[in-house]
């Protein structure tokens, strides 16, 4: 069971920021969950939403943004966005990194950063836009990849047919009738977020591969 943080431990910390990142490492997760977009100038940022607004103290789409002038905006408790890169210097190779892409264009930097950083054996990319997810693996079949969907697919093929390693899907959505199939297909099946306790033992029984959380100390508390 791979515990993972949600955009780090986005329920105690800033999302998606080096000290909700580190906040996640010291539970003890076995990875995180973090989001990339592209900047102005064509750099990997880690941000959720498609603008600054919610996350930061800025205005405006993230790609009007150059990663300089990114930088000068306090993303919560003094906090600044990270780029991807400084996120992988941050963690080592302490936990594992799950790269959703959140946008066409990421892709390919992705695969550069992964190959560049020799992490094959500890990252993940996984985005709603199977299609990325396709790419990646055409550029690089040794990436670990996962296709994220809210519902339930009438036949595990949908990963593969992206060619990639999981399914990465809302736990709502997910029986035991799936995980068995996707496991005969040799998918993995990872499922998120659960922050409440009481969910969590019919997905433990059920064997999923992985769970995500935004307070991973749920997850921690539970199966350690």
């Amino acid at each position: 069971m791979m515990i993972m943080g949600h955009r780090g431990a986005a329920a105690l910390e800033p999302e998606n920021t080096l000290l909700s990142i580190g906040r996640a490492v010291e539970i003890g997760v076995d990875a995180v969950e973090i989001d990339v977009r592209l900047s102005k100038d064509k750099q990997l940022v880690v941000i959720h939403d498609a603008t600054v607004d919610r996350t930061t103290d800025g205005r405006g789409p993230v790609g009007s943004y150059t990663l300089k002038e990114i930088k000068k905006l306090d993303a919560g408790k003094g906090e600044t966005i990270p780029t991807l890169q400084e996120v992988v210097d941050f963690i080592g190779n302490k936990i594992r990194l799950v790269v959703e892409l959140k946008e066409e264009g990421t892709e390919n930097k992705v695969v550069e950063l992964i190959r560049k950083n020799n992490l094959y054996d500890n990252a993940y990319v996984i985005s709603f836009w199977h299609n990325l997810v396709k790419n990646v693996k055409d550029m690089d079949g040794r990436i670990k990849t996962g296709v994220l969907l809210v519902g339930c697919p009438v036949d595990a093929c949908l990963a593969t047919r992206a060619s990639a390693d999981a399914l990465v899907m809302r736990y709502t959505f997910v029986n035991r009738q799936l995980v068995e199939t996707a496991h005969k297909d040799g998918l993995k099946v990872f499922i998120w977020n659960i922050d409440d306790r009481r969910l969590l033992k019919p997905y433990a029984d059920m064997r999923v591969d992985g769970i995500g959380s935004n307070d991973p100390r749920v997850l921690v508390d539970y199966f350690r």
